[in-house]
């Protein structure tokens, strides 16, 4: 799996980062969903990856993916960063989400 960031996607990853510490990954968001095929993609930092995570070629920051959702993902995808305080991702066939959004899940943000 390969995802390539653009330039705006990076810059707008960069501030919202920022001096945070963590990792980066791509997650198949299902959380209210009701549904594990309904789940939508999103961009979390958090304190740690798992076992079952694995590492994406990207032109950008290290990126990680729990290896069982990889099956709700294409093989090549693009973040970029529309008008907006959110990210798009997108594979050459098909829009995956227009309205991607980032969390920062680390200990440091949510004070745990």
């Amino acid at each position: 799996m390969e995802i390539e960031f653009t330039e705006t996607a990076l810059e707008r990853l960069e501030k919202k980062i920022q001096d945070s510490k963590g990792y980066l990954k791509l997650k198949h968001d299902t959380e209210g969903c009701g549904c594990v095929v309904s789940g939508v993609a999103a961009l979390v930092l958090v304190d740690q990856i798992e076992d079952n995570d694995t590492k994406i070629e990207t032109n950008g920051p290290d990126l990680f993916l729990e290896y069982n959702t990889a099956v709700f993902f294409a093989e090549k995808m693009t973040i970029d960063a529309p008008a907006g305080n959110h990210f798009a991702l997108k594979s050459p066939g098909e829009m995956l989400n227009p309205s991607m959004k980032y969390y920062d899940r680390t200990k440091q943000n949510t004070g745990v």
